[in-house]
């Protein structure tokens, strides 16, 4: 596991799927925020008013998707929108890009993905293997 998580400290940048209204998948790309391995959770940001929040709001479950090179890395969960304030506040204050575009941490809204699985996908080994994690 460890190396799955030194490979998304690296790969921050992740397709997030959702489940929009109309029952079909959504997909956008979200930056990993916050890694919390004890937990096995990942932390994110987004503003209250973009699609992809009333999408986590109705129905949680998700599904994150890198893949730099011949890596491919899936995971599974649910998206849970109650993160303590002192974590909100350390995620804002570290990341470089969210104080230039927003002007107070609380105009966000975050929330966690707790895992359920990971799937990785090896594509340079000859057959391809795969690693499969499930918590």
């Amino acid at each position: 596991m460890n190396e799955i998580y030194g490979f998304l400290r690296l790969h921050k940048e992740l397709a997030l799927a959702t489940v929009g209204s109309d029952g079909k998948p959504k997909i956008r790309v979200f930056q990993v925020m916050k890694i919390e391995e004890q937990t096995n959770t990942l932390y994110f940001a987004t503003a209250p008013g973009k699609e992809v929040y009333g999408q986590l709001q109705n129905n949680p479950s998700v599904e994150l998707l890198a893949m730099p090179g011949n890596i491919s890395v899936r995971i599974t969960g649910n998206a849970v929108l109650d993160v303590p304030d002192e974590i909100a506040r350390e995620i804002y204050s570290t990341n470089p890009v969210l104080p230039r575009l927003y002007g107070n941490y609380r105009e966000l809204v975050y929330f966690r993905v707790s895992m359920e699985s990971i799937d990785c996908y090896d594509l340079s080994t000859n057959p391809p293997s795969l690693q499969h994690y499930k918590f």
